[in-house]
């Protein structure tokens, strides 16, 4: 496979531990990543934990370069040839569905013009509240491809519909996205 470049955006919720997999198996089956984190998912996992599985920085905020007016959201837009979100909180899903940018991972979003791919993870009650519902079907209609999440043990103790999808089908839908691509 020719060398893709993907960024993995990373929200506050438990399961972020997980995507920590998905950033190692895309690395070493020669993909490039970029990883985003909002605020919230570094207090579950540390940017460090992702900056060495990738062998990249992670990006955790706004940067721009006195000398270059280079922001860092639309370079990484510009060059990516997909975008995944996981865990995607319901807080993050219903900001990508409206339009709100206010902070990296959503004016990424909202820069990229490569497919986007979100795996839901969040408490079963949360995931079926019909308003995180709609903001599903309404970035499903944008063109968002959603990764459905699977049932099981919920870190809240709860047994429901919620759960990240295993990192191993995360991978395989982001290469295959890829190989469409290529």
């Amino acid at each position: 496979m020719a060398q893709h470049n993907v960024i993995v955006g990373v929200c506050g919720g438990i399961a972020a531990y997980k995507v920590a997999q998905v950033v190692s198996t895309l690395t070493q089956r020669g993909v490039c990543v970029d990883v985003v984190m909002t605020q919230f998912a570094q207090q579950f996992v540390g940017p460090l934990t992702f900056q060495s599985l990738s062998g990249r920085r992670v990006i955790t905020g706004y940067e721009i370069a006195a000398h270059d007016y280079n922001p860092t959201h639309i370079s990484l837009a510009q060059k990516a040839d997909a975008f995944l979100i996981a865990p995607a909180t319901a807080n993050v899903i219903g900001k990508i569905a409206h339009g709100i940018a206010d902070d990296i991972l959503t004016t990424t979003f909202l820069s990229a013009t490569c497919p986007v791919l979100v795996a839901p993870a969040m408490n079963d009650a949360m995931y079926k509240n019909p308003v995180v519902q709609e903001n599903i079907s309404l970035i499903k209609r944008r063109g968002v491809a959603i990764i459905e999440p699977e049932t099981g043990r919920l870190a809240c103790g709860s047994v429901g519909e919620g759960r990240l999808a295993h990192p191993d089908r995360i991978v395989e839908s982001v290469l295959g996205v890829l190989k469409a691509r290529a």
